[in-house]
């Protein structure tokens, strides 16, 4: 995982109100170990969980307790069902010997969700229902889109503050102040001098 990638995991669940712990910080020895849970995540403002549906969005956020976070930053292509039946390694933290890590680590007195933060799903109905399924087979309980993430970042960045303590956040903040977010959700907080510059002149 990327330092970009993790950087994106850990400022979105920040953002609404997460403890974040990370797994480790250094690059492990072997894949096998490579291959285990990225962060756990811990929302203090709730004391149990409540429903979900299996793609996560910001509305859902609240509702969860405690999650272990996998992430796969591949960033070029939609986990298809082929894609997912082609890359075992994928679920192997979810195998019971990584289970019972989790649990000695994280406890087991409450169930945590197993969220697998993804680039994309297939956009075809059929192709999606597939790939849900699968995941749900493997026994993922949710998944977490980067570009939901980042759209919510985005939503959340003010322009007249100076995210100095991330890089991550200020760099979005410097793009959504020129004007590199362009989109219907933007459009409304567009300044007074953006919209004058649209006006045809007389």
């Amino acid at each position: 995982m990327s330092a970009v990638s993790e950087a994106i995991v850990r400022e979105y669940f920040e953002t609404h109100g997460f403890l974040v712990r990370q797994q480790r910080k250094f690059l492990a020895p072997t894949k096998e170990e490579d291959e285990q849970i990225d962060f756990f995540v811990f929302n203090p403002h709730t004391d149990g969980q409540s429903s979900l549906p299996f793609e996560l969005g910001p509305r859902e956020m609240e509702a969860i307790h405690r999650a272990v976070i996998v992430v796969r930053a591949w960033h070029t292509e939609k986990f298809s069902a082929a894609v997912l039946a082609n890359s075992p390694e994928m679920f192997r933290f979810l195998e019971p010997d990584s289970m019972r890590k989790i649990e000695a680590e994280f406890g087991s007195e409450k169930p945590f969700v197993k969220i697998l933060v993804v680039p994309a799903l297939p956009h075809a109905p059929e192709a999606r229902e597939e790939a849900i399924r699968y995941l749900k087979s493997k026994g993922v309980d949710a998944v977490l889109p980067f570009r939901t993430m980042l759209a919510d970042l985005i939503d959340h960045i003010e322009t007249n503050r100076n995210y100095s303590r991330s890089d991550l956040l200020q760099m979005l903040r410097i793009l959504k102040n020129y004007e590199f977010f362009p989109g219907p959700q933007l459009e409304l907080f567009r300044t007074g001098r953006s919209q004058r510059k649209s006006r045809p002149t007389e």
